[in-house]
């Protein structure tokens, strides 16, 4: 079907669903291909691009005082026949297009409009490319063609497969769908589609194919019974098929014979919007099928322009009405004169061009799903701003060698390619149409789902938009309210092969299986992961520990001998009981100091015995409570120098007891004078001295310190004491230990002494006690954990304080208190001197 004009613009379209190739003897002449099988939608898609070229002739914005002009070819849906179209329209040699008898001038055509199939847009592309005529086609999709090296002059107004595979993946990742079954057609569509699938699906972060299959051509039973079993037996409940309607309608018939429901079914552009498929048969197993399908639009006017098609219209003297002709005796069942032999004695009616295309009920008309129609009107229009920009061209301004710009009588294709590049334009329907550095448009698509009607009729219904603009990238917008989802639930299935791993849990792959088929693991004690799906547990930091259900951290209990706790209030009560009772004994004998008690057991050392024994009493409390720098220090200083001090103050007065003693032999009085007040008080002072030396050399070179131990429990943090200097802290208790051995040796030595009342006995019962306690102190200490060892230390503490303070004062409060008649000179001296 051809119009002339002052540029011709070519296009390429499946008017015939099908051809009969001819026999081929080469005895003679072969006979030229012969096209069956009228296509109507095929048919209105090249009514369109008339109507496009015949807008734009009347738009007197685009294009003035230009007409366009247009050769429209059949291609049979074979690719001989449209290739060999191709190369009628760039070489002008068709006599039906033919506008010039030489090679200089405008060419012939400057743009095709087409093809429709990716084979044949690969084939025709590989040479037209060669002569760099644009080729913009409205249905190709192989993303093979967006390799700008090999097709330069290919372009399109229909997204690639790779932005459909994107589309899919897409839909796929917001229904959380990371297990499914893909099948694809056995041609350049398919096997494209499936490579580049697998490697985006993969990408795409935990999901994986459970089976990826070909659908074979024509009859095949066997082979899709083979891919059905597969189907029913994977637990992916999800099949994305980029197939042609052929393949669908084979397959459906073995998934009905099997019985196969419950699956989703995600359809490629290629049959989205396939009417054959929607019958009340297919709905049981294909209602609720999402889609992708060519962006709908509307082109105002269009009906109305095919209404006026009629054969008188295109009327001339060759043979450029054909296609015309053939659709009308399609839709009216009648033919032309003269009729074909035998057509009117088999009742055909003739053709008289007076039908009304009104009258009749054709698909031709239907306008309501413009799909292909609209990217055909988009391509049209490309083409014609691309010309208007470059005869816009300012001279010396121009884009060529030289500032140069072209025109229609000098213009080149290569030079309308520069301006197609560029072309950037709007459509009625608010779509922006422009090409990238690969020849494609801003991909856009409608998502489309199969509504099952109460009636057991079929709607397919627009659900919403994915897009990629230049502005925002790649856009997902759905209506989920009105998808329709074929299932009991009425929700979209489940098509996972393992639960997704909640947080507190970590994927684990299971051997030999698919990315996302995995176990969840629990995050093991003191790690955490906070996201689902989490490949790795972290580590908590230092001073927290993993919850019980591991999805978060948790700040680490402390734990110290604290004043709150049943043990600290037991050990602080203990300890201000022995402070009291020291203070209530002082309190004593300073009542009495006058009496022989208290005056025969050396007074003044007694009362600085009592105060280092509440001293030592107190000194416990530095044990409790949270460690701090301060109270490490001086726990043990004051610890080590109030039990010198004790000690000391016992081991004197075992020497003075011995001394007295010895001074009462013949020539021992000599003795007594190294055991005066002055020297008593000297001994103590030297003993103490000592340990304070020791306690200030320990602090200085190796202070303890507090610390957080982790060790001892996981979930929890030990504040103890840190001793710093361990030889420091065996040399502090080594002292005390020395003088207490010594103290019980003379005690002992000094037990069967003659005296009323000898002390040396109850000394040496004292350091008895004293020295068990702090023999049992070292192993028990060294096994106890955390705060337990201070506890141990303060019940060694006051355990020897008491036995001391029980030990040296109990016998003597006792007489003075409740047996006061002993309390005499005579009495103690008496019950002596009676003994000897």
């Amino acid at each position: 079907m051809h119009k002339p004009g002052d540029v011709i613009l070519g296009g390429l379209f499946e008017v015939h669903y099908t051809s009969v190739f001819p026999e081929l003897a080469f005895t003679s002449e072969p006979n030229i291909l012969s096209c069956q099988g009228f296509d109507p939608p095929g048919f209105r898609h090249a009514m369109t691009m008339a109507f496009a070229i015949d807008e734009i002739n009347k738009n007197s914005n685009l294009l003035p005082n230009v007409t366009l002009g247009y050769s429209l070819y059949d291609n049979c849906a074979t690719l001989v026949i449209g290739f060999s179209a191709a190369l009628s329209l760039v070489s002008g040699q068709e006599e039906q297009s033919l506008l010039h008898e030489n090679c200089f001038g405008t060419p012939p055509v400057v743009g095709i409009v087409g093809d429709s199939f990716s084979t044949f847009s690969i084939a025709t592309s590989d040479v037209i490319g060669l002569f760099k005529m644009p080729i913009v086609s409205y249905f190709a999709t192989c993303s093979c063609l967006s390799d700008h090296h090999r097709f330069p002059s290919f372009f399109r107004t229909i997204p690639s497969d790779a932005f459909q595979v994107h589309a899919m993946i897409r839909i796929l990742k917001h229904f959380g769908w990371t297990w499914a079954g893909l099948l694809v057609s056995d041609d350049d569509y398919g096997l494209h589609v499936a490579r580049s699938f697998r490697q985006e699906f993969a990408q795409s972060g935990g999901s994986c194919l459970a089976y990826s299959e070909i659908l074979p051509w024509g009859e095949n039973s066997a082979e899709l019974r083979r891919i059905v079993e597969v189907m029913k037996k994977s637990t992916a409940r999800v099949v994305i098929v980029f197939a042609h309607q052929i393949h669908m309608i084979q397959l459906m018939e073995e998934v009905m014979k099997q019985n196969v429901t419950g699956l989703q079914w995600m359809a490629s552009e290629a049959w989205t919007t396939a009417a054959v498929l929607q019958t009340a048969r297919h709905m049981p197993y294909l209602g609720g099928t999402l889609g992708i399908a060519i962006r709908q639009g509307e082109i105002p006017g269009l009906r109305d322009f095919l209404l006026k098609t009629h054969p008188d219209l295109y009327e001339s003297n060759n043979t450029g009405n054909s296609m015309v002709r053939q659709f009308w005796e399609y839709t009216f069942q009648c033919r032309f004169a003269p009729p074909p032999s035998g057509w009117l004695e088999g009742g055909g009616a003739i053709c008289t061009g007076q039908e009304e295309l009104e009258n009749v009920e054709t698909e031709f008309l239907d306008v309501s799903n413009l799909r292909p129609e609209y990217n055909i009107y988009k391509a049209v229009y490309a083409l014609a701003y691309a010309l208007d920009d470059m005869l816009h061209c300012a001279p010396g301004r121009g884009p060529f060698s030289g500032h140069g710009c072209a025109t229609l009588q000098t213009m080149e294709l290569w030079q309308l390619m520069h301006y197609l590049e560029k072309v950037n334009f709007t459509t009625p329907y608010g779509d922006e149409v422009s090409f990238d550095e690969n020849g494609d448009a801003l991909p856009i698509y409608d998502i489309m789902n199969w509504l099952w009607l109460p009636d057991g009729s079929m709607k397919v219904q627009n659900v919403g938009v994915v897009k990629n603009t230049a502005l925002n990238g790649e856009e997902l917008t759905l209506d989920e309210d009105k998808i329709f989802w074929n299932s009991d639930s009425k929700q979209p299935v489940l098509s996972v092969c393992s639960v997704r791993c909640p947080p507190g849990t970590r994927m684990a792959r299971k051997t030999g299986q698919p990315v996302c088929c995995f176990d969840c693991v629990l995050c093991s004690e003191g790690k955490f992961s906070n996201e689902t799906d989490s490949l790795e547990c972290s580590n908590c930091p230092e001073d927290f520990w993993s919850s019980p259900q591991r999805d978060h951290c948790v700040a680490k209990k402390t734990e110290f001998l604290s004043y709150h706790e049943p043990l600290g209030i037991c050990l602080t009560t203990a300890s201000l009981l022995g402070t009291l009772i020291c203070a209530v004994v002082l309190g004593i004998f300073t009542h009495h100091r006058s009496t022989p008690m208290v005056r025969a057991n050396n007074s003044e050392l007694s009362f600085l015995l009592l105060v280092s024994l509440k001293l030592c009493f107190l000194c416990s409390l530095l044990f409790i409570g949270q460690p701090r720098l301060w109270t490490c220090q001086l726990r043990h200083a004051a610890f080590g120098i109030s039990f010198v001090l004790c000690v000391s103050c016992i081991l004197v007065k075992t020497m003075v007891v011995l001394a007295v003693f010895t001074a009462s032999k013949p020539g021992g009085g000599a003795n007594l004078k190294w055991f005066g007040a002055v020297q008593q008080r000297g001994t103590v002072l030297v003993l103490t001295s000592i340990q304070a030396a020791i306690c200030t050399a320990w602090l200085v070179s190796s202070s303890p310190a507090p610390h957080k131990n982790t060790q001892y429990h996981n979930d929890k943090i030990v504040f103890e004491c840190v001793v710093g200097s361990t030889i420091g802290f065996a040399v502090l208790l080594g002292y005390i230990g020395v003088l207490a051995i010594l103290s019980f040796l003379l005690a002992f030595l000094a037990r069967n002494l003659p005296d009323n009342f000898n002390e040396a006995k109850l000394i040496t019962f004292s350091m008895l006690i004293f020295c068990a306690v702090w023999v049992a102190f070292v192993p028990a200490y060294v096994n106890s954990p955390g705060k337990y060892a201070d506890a141990v230390e303060v019940f060694a503490i006051l355990a020897s304080s008491f036995g001391l303070l029980v030990a040296l004062f109990g016998p003597k409060c006792y007489i003075i208190l409740l047996k006061p008649e002993r309390n005499t000179k005579k009495a103690i001296m008496g019950r002596g001197s009676a003994k000897s």
